[in-house]
């Protein structure tokens, strides 16, 4: 079960209780790191390259998209359909799928059927 009111940090496994912290100017160097909110609550520090494999969090986050997305400006995309718990899977997905995205033979990656169904609307969602 994911804690409340913690942000995680994928790539290097640290807690933080700052939420926001990270959030850079839309004037900086785009970050290599986007957060993501569950409708819960819930923060995840993602490599952007991973988050980019969802077409939905690709298009918000970009700021080369010529959109001006606020989320682009924020570095933060809210998942407002999605609780945490399914968002941590998410995010376990994004880096599972980036990891094994040129193997031939790719492990099955472990799911709790309790969630499969969530899982399943929310990669509708992101387009993934």
């Amino acid at each position: 079960h994911v804690p409340r009111n913690r942000t995680f940090n994928f790539h290097h496994a640290t807690r933080t209780s700052r939420p926001g912290s990270h959030i850079i100017m839309a004037s900086e160097k785009e970050s290599d790191y986007v957060t993501l909110v569950s409708n819960d609550g819930y923060t995840f520090v993602v490599r952007r390259s991973a988050a980019y494999i969802a077409d939905v969090l690709r298009r918000a986050l970009s700021s080369s998209n010529g959109m001006g997305f606020r989320e682009a400006e924020a570095n933060t995309y809210h998942c407002d359909t999605i609780n945490g718990l399914v968002l941590e899977k998410v995010c376990e997905y994004l880096y599972y799928h980036e990891k094994h995205k040129d193997s031939r033979d790719v492990p099955d990656m472990d799911i709790p059927p309790e969630l499969c169904l969530e899982l399943l609307m929310a990669a509708d969602y992101l387009n993934v």
